[in-house]
């Protein structure tokens, strides 16, 4: 029987316009690979996961304490939570996307990390607006905030996301953070020396990591950023 080199396996229309799963086998490496697009613009590819996991893996490494209550805005693919989950500290993680159709992906079991992740009983999975619950009032508190859903502080999904990156919005941020609490966020432009500035004002300890992985497709190393900062006292 013939082995399909692409399948669509899911897609919707979205607020933000036509969201696509599809699986396809990559002649050159010969793996499957699963890519997310949203319209014409690809969001995610399982060919680049360094980065993804690189969050979970800086951001936690950052907090000494155990119990590790943990947040991730964004599900996507799944590897930044299940990378979280590897960490034996962690006691619960939640993870916020605001399209149900990407939780549903990993409840269907569609995606390579989606049983590790929703087989543990730390997992919860939340239909919401992140941006939106930084922006409430916290009615409780995490030792980390992991963010991956803009392409950059600068370039946002939607405008509504905007807030966040500004100084106020940092320091919405910071509310939902327990004490010693660490936000780490994930961006695809290099370090950016005005959020930086931004950072250093609401956050102690701000790093910029730059996360070099190699590249199957263009045959060099491509880079992104992830950002990781602490609540002090």
């Amino acid at each position: 029987m013939a082995i399909s080199r692409f399948e669509e396996l899911d897609w919707h229309e979205t607020s933000m316009g036509e969201l696509t799963l599809r699986r396809r086998l990559e002649p050159a490496l010969g793996v499957d690979v699963y890519e997310v697009k949203l319209g014409d613009e690809f969001l995610m590819s399982s060919l680049f996961t360094v980065a993804e996991i690189a969050l979970s893996d800086l951001g936690l490494a950052a907090h000494s304490g155990d119990n590790l209550r943990v947040v991730v805005g964004g599900l996507g693919l799944g590897y930044t939570a299940v990378a979280a989950l590897a960490d034996t500290r962690v006691a619960s993680l939640e993870v916020i996307d605001a399209l149900p159709t990407v939780i549903d992906w990993h409840q269907r079991g569609l995606l390579p990390v989606s049983a590790e992740l929703t087989g543990d009983t730390r997992t919860t999975l939340t239909h919401a607006d992140f941006f939106a619950v930084m922006r409430a009032e916290p009615t409780r508190q995490f030792e980390a905030i992991l963010l991956d859903v803009d392409h950059s502080p600068r370039h946002q999904l939607d405008p509504s996301h905007a807030d966040l990156y500004t100084v106020s919005g940092l320091r919405r941020v910071r509310a939902h953070l327990a004490e010693g609490g660490v936000f780490a966020l994930w961006s695809d432009d290099p370090s950016d020396d005005e959020f930086m500035i931004r950072l250093d004002e609401v956050f102690e300890g701000v790093v910029a990591h730059t996360v070099d992985f190699d590249n199957a497709l263009t045959g060099g190393v491509s880079s992104n950023t992830v950002y990781v900062a602490r609540r002090g006292a």
